[in-house]
């Protein structure tokens, strides 16, 4: 867990509490100001949780990376054919 997805935690829990003191005294700014809290702080979570993701992407890509160096025409190669698939897709082939 990093920064970003402790303060969307915090934000999140924030707008729980305005939400709920919202709905008990009728207001209904503070109601949604909570919900827009609750959004706010859930994408917090999200985002944090995909810069972990990326900042430890796992064995898989040093798998990839180790090819790519032992294996450089092989790599290109590859990225070529997939590059290929990928337009042949997008023009609707």
């Amino acid at each position: 867990m990093n920064s970003t997805s402790f303060k969307g935690e915090a934000q999140d829990l924030g707008g729980t509490i305005k939400e709920a003191a919202g709905k008990l005294t009728g207001d209904t700014s503070l109601q949604g100001s909570g919900v827009a809290d609750q959004v706010v702080g859930n994408a917090k979570q999200v985002a944090g949780a995909a810069m972990d993701a990326v900042s430890n992407p796992g064995p898989l890509v040093d798998k990839v990376r180790t090819f790519a160096r032992d294996r450089p025409y092989a790599t290109a190669a590859l990225v070529g054919v997939l590059g290929l698939a990928v337009m042949n897709t997008l023009r609707g082939k």
